[in-house]
C-alpha cells in the first residue's frame, strides 16, 4: 500500500491531465483537475469559431486544430498502454483517424475510468505559489466561470501540483526582417481551419513540420501558389515539391519581407505574397507559476528539470507531464504520470536534490557537445524509447513493445518517403504485419469490462 496519500492539483484536462488524474488516484492520492475550458480533451477539442478575424491573428487560441487534421501516427501506437485506441462503432475507422476520433477516445477514457467527477471545468488556474505557512504545500488560486460573464475567484491548498497544461497554446512566430512594413497578412497556423479563405492567393508557409506540410497541401488545392520556407533546406533551395500539386514550392528560409509585398528567400528568389502563415510551433508557457517554482523558460528550454519532469529544488511537490516533443504522446504521459504518482506516495524514491541537479547539468552538457540547440532540449529524437523504458523501469513496468517502436519509426519514414500520402497506404495493406501484431496484443484488453 502507498505510504502517503496526498491532495494533488492537476492543471489541465487534456490527455496528460486525464491520465495523470487516473494514475494519481490509482496510487491512492486525491487529485483535483482544473480545466479552463468547458470540456475535457485539451488540444483535441475542435472549435471552428475560435479562428475569427477580429482577434489577434498571431495570438493564442483555445483550439489549434484544422478541419482536415489527421493523426501523425497509427492509432494502434497512440493509445494508453492498457486502453487501446480502437475504432468506435460510429467513429472514424481509419488507421490514421481525424481529430474527432481522438477526442472520442479521450472522452471514452474519461468515462471508462470515472474521471469526470475529478474535473472542475471552466476553472482557470491563475496562480500557483508555495504556502508560506507550510513549506511543502502549494496554494492554487483560480478563477471559475459562473452564469454569463461572471467569475468567482477561489484559493485552495494542495500537497502537490502536477502541471499538464500542454505545449500547443502560446504560438511561436518567426522573426523576419521587414515585417513591420510588409503590407500583407500574417497568421499563425493555430488560426487555420479550412483552405477556402486562401483561394486565389499567393501564400508563404514558414515551417515544414508534418502539420506545416499538411496545411500547405490543403491550401494548394485552392491557392494560386504556395511557397514553403524551411529552416532545414539548403540556402540554394527553390524547387517544386513532388505530389499532386503543381503550385507547391519548397524554398530555403525567408530572408526578409519588403514594402512592395515581396518575400525574399535566402537563395535570393522572391515572390509577391498575400499571406505569410507561420507553421512554426509553440512556446512553453506557465503564466500561473512564479519564481518560487524554481523553473524558467529560456529559448523554449524549461528548466532545470530532472528527466523533463521534476524541478530538483521543489521535487516532488511540483512536476510537469508532457513536455517532450516528437514522441508517442499518450504513452509518454502515462509513464510520466505513473512515475510522479509513485514518487509522491513514497513507493518510488528520487535521488537527492544535488544528484538530480548534477544529472540535469550533465544532460545539458551532452546536448551542447552534440551541437543540439537549446530550443530542442525537450525533443527526444532517437532517445525517446530509451527514456520511456527508463521510466517503465522506475515504475516496475514492462518496456515499450517492439511493435509499437517499429510502428512509430515506420510511420515517420513513410511520411518523408510518400509526401503526405502515407496515411491511406496503411489502410490498403501497406503495413499489415504491424497492425496484426498490435491487434493481437490488444485482445487481452477487450473483455466486456474494458471495451471502450
Amino acid at each position: 500500500m502507498p505510504s502517503r496519500s496526498l491532495r494533488v492539483a492537476v492543471i489541465g484536462a487534456g490527455a496528460a491531465g486525464l491520465v495523470a488524474a487516473r494514475e494519481l488516484r490509482r496510487e491512492g492520492h486525491a487529485p483535483v483537475v482544473f480545466e479552463r475550458t468547458d470540456d475535457v480533451g485539451g488540444t483535441w477539442v475542435y472549435d471552428d469559431a475560435d479562428a475569427t478575424a477580429s482577434r489577434d491573428p498571431l495570438g493564442a487560441r483555445r483550439s489549434n486544430l484544422y478541419a482536415s487534421l489527421r493523426t501523425n501516427l497509427p492509432r494502434q501506437s497512440m493509445g494508453f498502454l492498457d486502453f487501446p485506441f480502437a475504432a468506435g462503432p460510429d467513429g472514424d475507422p481509419r488507421t490514421f483517424p481525424g481529430h474527432a476520433e481522438v477526442l472520442r477516445y479521450l472522452r471514452e477514457f474519461a468515462r471508462r475510468f470515472d474521471l469526470h467527477g475529478l474535473v472542475r471545468l471552466e476553472t482557470e488556474v491563475v496562480r500557483v505559489s508555495r504556502d508560506a505557512n507550510a513549506n511543502s504545500s502549494w496554494r492554487v488560486r483560480y478563477s471559475r466561470k459562473l452564469a454569463g460573464s461572471e467569475k468567482r475567484e477561489g484559493e485552495e491548498v494542495f500537497d502537490a501540483v502536477v502541471v499538464c497544461n500542454g505545449h500547443y497554446y502560446q504560438p511561436h512566430v518567426a522573426d523576419i526582417a521587414g515585417m513591420d512594413a510588409w503590407p500583407g497578412k500574417q497568421l499563425h497556423s493555430n488560426t487555420y481551419r479550412v483552405p477556402e479563405p486562401f483561394r486565389g492567393q499567393v501564400v508563404v508557409v514558414i515551417g515544414c513540420s508534418v502539420s506545416g506540410m499538411d496545411i500547405s497541401r490543403d491550401i494548394a488545392g485552392v491557392a494560386k501558389e504556395v511557397h514553403v520556407a524551411s529552416r532545414s533546406a539548403p540556402d540554394a533551395t527553390c524547387e517544386r515539391l513532388p505530389g499532386h500539386h503543381t503550385n507547391l514550392w519548397l524554398h530555403s528560409m525567408v530572408d526578409r519581407a519588403e514594402e512592395d509585398g515581396s518575400v525574399v528567400f535566402q537563395d535570393g528568389s522572391r515572390i509577391k505574397a498575400d499571406v505569410i502563415l507561420h507553421c512554426t510551433g509553440y512556446e512553453y508557457s506557465f503564466p500561473f507559476l512564479g519564481d518560487d517554482a524554481t523553473i524558467s523558460v529560456d529559448d523554449n528550454r524549461v528548466g532545470p528539470l530532472y528527466k523533463h519532469v521534476f524541478p530538483p529544488q521543489v521535487a516532488p511537490q511540483l512536476s510537469f507531464i508532457g513536455l517532450p516533443l516528437k514522441v508517442i504522446p499518450f504513452t509518454l504521459f502515462e509513464l510520466q504520470s505513473n512515475w510522479v504518482a509513485g514518487v509522491l506516495s513514497g513507493r518510488i524514491e528520487l535521488p537527492s536534490e544535488e544528484e538530480m541537479m548534477r544529472d540535469v547539468m550533465a544532460f545539458y552538457s551532452g546536448l551542447d557537445a552534440r551541437g543540439w540547440p537549446r530550443r530542442y532540449t525537450h525533443v527526444l529524437g532517437d532517445c525517446e524509447f530509451k527514456y520511456e523504458n527508463w521510466l517503465a523501469g522506475q515504475c516496475r513496468r514492462e518496456c515499450i513493445e517492439d511493435w509499437r517502436r517499429e510502428m512509430f519509426a515506420v510511420a515517420m519514414e513513410d511520411n518523408v518517403d510518400h509526401h503526405g500520402n502515407h496515411r491511406d497506404m496503411w489502410d490498403g495493406g501497406h503495413r499489415d504485419h504491424l497492425l496484426v501484431q498490435a491487434n493481437r496484443e490488444f485482445t487481452q484488453y477487450f473483455s466486456a469490462a474494458n471495451r471502450p
